[in-house]
């Protein structure tokens, strides 16, 4: 199947053909005949299987083709992303079709001048890309008027969601005609109860295509895992990078904090780095992506929210340096790669505390992760690992390494908690708090101030040894496994 079987206009088509396509991605070809027909579409699809066009090339379509409904400068179609990263690559796809035809179109978002995009509002637009935070200051100031807009579409839907702009995708609705009165697509690479629930208030007896199933890792990315020690990850980073001598890597960080202390630990080891996160203003993430592109800059380190939307030709090879919180996102994250078919590489850094993270990734995408321990890189298999399932339920922390886990180290950071109520002439029932707490000190005045007796009040002897058959009795430590066993599944 070819551009050409949907009928598009030849302005299109000629766009099309000199960004180098031929041919329609798997999903492509099922949502813009939908599109074109004017019916409301649910699209689910893995990052980086060119949904951008399957929803700008047939409203391109619409606006050549269909005259405006309204009057004035009101915009004709609406696109909400968010991130602004991923609003730039919209705008990018909008102009690079739309090249040869007469369609005015703004990408508007936050942490820029605000006064250039109103006077770009005022003109009028057919195809408006933005962010919601940005969009409702204008439409606050009265510089947006969105009352007349015949085509919304909501991209990224599930991460609209995970960022908390529910209530944002709410008030902006509310400011567009009713859906009944327009056409709306919502595209996802990911279908959650809640996104489900969304669409069903936004879209109109919507037809749904899903490509490849979502929740799913591409197949042209080959993917593994290194285990190793928290503590020398930037060391296995940099000699994956130097001996490979990989020239363009995307990592990723879980925090901006951490992102911003990679980059320098990075750049001391000789390998040139830079960091795009949201603390980062425009100017400076706009920079570090274009040198990434260009061949400036070696290594990108992003966090979640910032690298939606990075859209880079060939990317090689993606490494999560932190496994993310949300296993969905794991999936966006290694769609970075392995885009239009192309092949690449997504490589993970596991850690003892990351095990649990790792599981409720290769359950979502429904394979078992290759292991590979390099050598000199090899893990400390005696290092507790995170908490168990049952212990996450009841918020737990992880067990840190070196502070001592399970009821040794509670017995040993409290004394013995029998022995210090018997002491204190108190029933085994729980002692007031006040009194728990000055415990020693009382304690230790009734002995002439002698803080050994204290301690032996407390269930110990003056050689330090416990006194009772409970705090002899030491269960060991939860947690504290072969970390071996727990990454290549032989416990």
């Amino acid at each position: 199947m070819s551009f050409e079987h949907f009928g598009l206009e030849a302005e299109i088509l000629r766009a099309i053909n000199e960004q180098g396509y031929d041919s329609p991605t798997p999903i492509q070809a099922q949502a813009i005949p939908k599109v074109l027909e004017g019916r409301d579409l649910m699209a689910g699809a893995q990052t980086g299987t060119g949904k951008t066009a399957g929803f700008v090339l047939p409203m391109l379509q619409h606006l050549a083709t269909q005259p405006r409904r309204g009057k004035g400068k009101a915009v004709r179609t609406l696109v909400l992303t968010p991130t602004r990263e991923l609003a730039a690559q919209v705008g990018e796809s909008v102009r690079d079709y739309g090249r040869h035809l007469r369609v005015k179109s703004a990408v508007i978002f936050g942490g820029v001048n605000i006064r250039p995009q109103m006077n770009r509002l005022r003109e009028g637009l057919d195809v408006l890309v933005a962010t919601p935070g940005r969009l409702l200051d204008h439409a606050g100031q009265g510089t947006v008027d969105l009352s007349q807009v015949e085509v919304f579409v909501l991209d990224e839907a599930d991460r609209m969601l995970d960022m908390g702009f529910i209530h944002d995708i709410r008030r902006v609705i509310a400011l567009l005609p009713p859906k009944d009165q327009r056409q709306n697509l919502l595209f996802s690479a990911t279908f959650s109860p809640d996104i489900r629930k969304l669409a069903n208030t936004l879209l109109t007896s919507p037809e749904l295509v899903e490509v490849a199933g979502t929740n799913r890792s591409a197949d042209t990315v080959a993917q593994r895992i290194h285990p190793v020690d928290k503590s020398r990850k930037r060391e296995l980073l940099s000699h994956l990078v130097g001996a490979g001598n990989w020239q363009q890597v995307l990592v990723f960080s879980r925090t901006k904090h951490g992102a911003n202390r990679l980059v320098k630990q990075l750049t001391a080891d000789g390998l040139e780095s830079a960091a795009i996160h949201g603390n980062k203003s425009q100017a400076a993430r706009t920079k570090a992506l274009k040198q990434f592109k260009d061949g400036k800059v070696r290594v990108l380190v992003a966090t979640d929210i910032a690298a939606r939307g990075i859209d880079i030709d060939r990317l090689p090879h993606v490494v999560n340096f932190d496994l993310p919180n949300v296993p969905e996102d794991y999936v966006h994250r290694i769609g970075r790669t392995g885009r239009a078919g192309r092949e690449g590489e997504a490589i993970s850094l596991v850690s003892a505390d990351e095990i649990h993270l790792l599981r409720d990734i290769e359950r979502l995408i429904g394979r078992t992760l290759p292991r590979e321990e390099l050598d000199g890189y090899e893990p400390d298999h005696s290092l507790p690992t995170g908490p168990t399932k049952s212990e996450r339920k009841r918020g737990k922390p992880a067990n840190k390494p070196g502070k001592g886990s399970g009821n040794k180290a509670r017995n040993k950071a409290r004394g013995n908690g029998r022995g210090q109520q018997q002491a204190q002439g108190k029933p085994n029932g729980k002692p007031g708090r006040r009194r728990r707490r000055g415990g020693a000190r009382a304690d230790g005045a009734a002995n002439g101030g002698n803080m050994k007796s204290a301690s032996t009040a407390r269930g110990k002897t003056q050689n330090g040894k416990p006194t009772n058959a409970h705090s002899q009795r030491a269960k060991p430590a939860r947690g504290r496994v072969n970390l071996a066993d727990k990454l290549f599944g032989n416990e």
